[in-house]
């Protein structure tokens, strides 16, 4: 009897560590077994700056999920993100021997294979290679040259490259866990999973991933990625503007923004305050809601107009019919979809991961925060390009790693129950993670 396949999803986010336990029920729909988290201390923009405390942070987000899942957890599908991640475009092509027979899945992999040996700047490494599109001899844009005959082969593709002092630095962190990675997965990719529609990939749509430290970009058309992006800002910074402005603590700015913050200053009243405890010894302080709009708006303009401008510079504005579908703890912000299209003049909706998830699971975590841990789970049930689906079920391809998640002996307990308290605990942090 097959064992059941389970996949452990790792985000390690600028605020939150997370760890997520689930698998496929009869209705292909994510059953989350269990789920941990843990204060991310040691990442920065995405970064890991200090890795004895991102190893705590995962030890105790994993012991969590295997406590919750009842599970033993080797194997994990980990994001990867950070201003450190770049985009090119390159073009490849290989000659035929077998001129007499039909372009076959292994010709496609062999020709993408050599992407991968492309030379790359000081310092990067490349983590994803997609092609865009093939030429058979004198035929253009073919989305899939499988079957056809030719003689040259040659495609555009869309190269993701991340510094390796970054990636080793993941794998260092996960390693002293006593973890192995199955796929080092870009962040907006794994999210792109959770929360955007086949239909919606094929009109041609920009996921925008505003996460406590990066806001991260991902734009399909014609159900190909055709652009990555990402922005060094993220709710941190609105946090920070917060503080500054209103002259608060951090956690008091962090507060404000969840609570009383608004994308649009128009839409605040004039009127509200709120009162905030002051320092020690020091009388307590109002903060005017409409100046807390004031400050969140002017950020938000500023995001908003920096993504309207990756979407210009890859020329893909007028082929979003999908318009723009926004995720991530800062999509939570009130009003935000509004800012969107008004700023960029697309349609825009808010993006949660709840349509891949069965009925059971907690409401909690059908929230946007969650998209990109739902969306590593999901990645390994389904490829990141519907063609490398195809080729995948042709190759038979079996894991990379030689381990696996497995069941421990005991039932399952029922953990929704035990991690209400602590998921409401980390509302803050999840809210900018």
């Amino acid at each position: 009897m097959e064992k059941e396949k389970i996949i452990v999803g790792l985000d390690i986010g600028t605020t939150k560590i997370c760890a997520l336990v689930g698998k496929q029920n009869k209705q292909n729909k994510l059953e989350i077994l269990g789920i941990g988290q843990a204060v991310s201390d040691g990442v920065v923009q995405g970064l890991v700056t200090n890795i004895d405390k991102t190893v705590i942070a995962i030890e105790k987000a994993i012991k969590e999920a295997e406590d919750h899942a009842n599970i033993d957890i080797n194997v994990v599908n980990v994001g990867i993100a950070g201003r450190h991640i770049q985009s090119t475009h390159h073009q490849g092509s290989i000659t035929r021997e077998a001129i007499e027979e039909e372009i076959t899945v292994a010709d496609v992999v062999r020709l993408t294979n050599d992407m991968h040996r492309i030379v790359t700047p000081p310092g990067s490494e490349i983590i994803h290679v997609v092609p865009q599109s093939y030429t058979v001899d004198y035929e253009h844009e073919i989305k899939d040259p499988v079957g056809m005959s030719g003689v040259k082969l040659e495609a555009d593709f869309h190269i993701i490259t991340a510094e390796t002092s970054a990636i080793n630095n993941i794998h260092k962190c996960v390693k002293r866990v006593d973890l192995e990675i199955e796929n080092l997965i870009l962040a907006p990719l794994a999210s792109s999973q959770a929360v955007l529609s086949e239909e919606e990939k094929e009109a041609g749509v920009c996921l925008v991933d505003i996460g406590g430290g990066t806001v991260d970009l991902a734009i399909f058309c014609d159900s190909i990625l055709r652009h990555t992006a990402v922005l060094p800002f993220g709710g941190d910074t609105i946090t920070a503007d917060i503080k500054q402005g209103c002259k608060v603590m951090e956690h008091q700015a962090a507060l404000l923004k969840a609570k009383f913050g608004k994308a649009i200053a128009a839409e605040a009243n004039t009127n509200e305050l709120v009162t905030i405890p002051g320092l020690r010894n020091r009388p307590s302080k109002e903060i005017s809601v409409h100046n807390l709009a004031r400050i969140i708006e002017a950020r938000m303009e500023e995001i908003i107009e920096l993504v309207h401008a990756e979407i210009m510079s890859a020329d893909l504005h007028a082929k979003l019919a999908g318009g723009i579908v926004i995720t991530g703890g800062g999509a939570q912000l009130q009003h935000v979809k509004q800012l969107f299209e008004h700023t960029t003049g697309l349609d825009t909706r808010l993006g949660s991961p709840s349509e891949h998830l069965s009925n059971n699971t907690l409401e909690a975590l059908k929230s946007p925060t969650y998209a990109t841990s739902v969306g590593l789970v999901l990645a390994g049930f389904k490829a990141l390009d519907y063609r490398e689906e195809y080729y995948r079920t042709s190759k038979g391809a079996r894991s990379k790693s030689t381990r696996a998640n497995s069941k421990k002996d005991q039932q399952a307990p029922d953990f929704f129950r035990r991690i209400l308290n602590k998921t409401k605990g980390l509302l803050i942090d999840n809210y900018e993670a």
